[in-house]
């Protein structure tokens, strides 16, 4: 089963690769023979994307490789650290378009040939808006925070391309040169905050932040559904790669032979590996 998820991780990240190679080749050469330069800055953001997927072929296989004498712990963390990367990558890419469309501004040239730089853009919104729902399907479904973090940054993409497609369109039918630089440095900003979030979620998980108070929760009632468990206490967690980590002080009769308490300590951890997947519960047995 890990093997299978893996296998599927990887095959995963590298459509992305596929999928942005073909995009920065296309808009780049569709911005630069039109002199669109709304179009040329979302080929530099394809071209961060294109990286960025690379970043997160590279980390997906590194975090599969099992614990060895260096990493008792395994590998998990270089998917935290890819997604990182990533978000940092975004921001410079958005700071690069605000760069090359400033001067645009006082210059403003009316690009050639719209109607074939509108149907670049279409066709990137709609190879990206599927890439996107594959890549965070499939991270949510292995826990792949490389592959999150690479879904939501061209779900981020499907919505820039949009809004670069309504600016062209404005363009044509108003003849407004402005507009091209304008919609570049929005597109600009978009991408900022989704860098920001990319970042946050980041840090967090690097810096061991705990689950959210509801996650808490949900653990807690798991643990307390679990026939001759009398409570628990010093609940503590963390994210670390695609695997949840928990530990915690379990309450048990003080009555009961330790057999029967590791049975009930053992059914807790099977209940908790069902609904969270690869975890690690630390598990310490306190009588009641």
């Amino acid at each position: 089963m890990v093997q299978d998820e893996a296998v599927l991780k990887r095959r995963t990240a590298w459509l992305s690769v596929i999928s942005n190679t073909v995009l920065v080749i296309g808009k780049l050469s569709i911005g630069l023979l039109t002199g669109t330069v709304s179009l040329v800055s979302e080929a530099i953001h394809s071209g961060v994307d294109l990286l960025a997927a690379f970043i997160a072929c590279l980390a997906v296989r590194k975090a599969s490789l099992p614990p060895d004498k260096d990493h008792d712990y395994g590998h998990g963390k270089v998917e935290n650290v890819s997604a990182a990367f990533e978000s940092l990558l975004i921001i410079v890419a958005a700071l690069g378009i605000i760069y090359e469309s400033s001067g645009k501004f006082f210059a403003p040239q009316t690009p050639q040939s719209l109607d074939l730089a509108l149907a670049v853009m279409l066709g990137s919104s709609l190879i990206n808006a599927v890439v996107s729902a594959r890549l965070y399907h499939v991270g949510e479904k292995t826990g792949s925070e490389a592959l999150k973090a690479d879904g939501m940054h061209l779900r981020a993409d499907v919505w820039t391309s949009a809004a670069v497609m309504a600016g062209i369109f404005l363009m044509k039918i108003t003849g407004w040169a402005i507009l091209d630089p304008l919609i570049a440095c929005i597109v600009a900003v978009g991408i900022l905050r989704v860098g920001y979030k990319m970042c946050r979620r980041s840090y967090d998980d690097l810096t061991d932040a705990s689950l959210s108070d509801s996650e808490e929760k949900r653990i807690g009632s798991i643990i307390l559904e679990t026939p001759g468990v009398m409570g628990y206490h010093h609940l503590r967690t963390r994210i670390s790669g695609t695997e949840t980590m928990m530990d915690f002080h379990l309450e048990l009769d003080k009555g009961l032979p330790l057999i029967q308490a590791h049975a009930i300590s053992e059914k807790v951890e099977t209940a908790l590996h069902r609904e969270y997947g690869p975890c690690d519960p630390i598990i310490h047995l306190d009588p009641r």
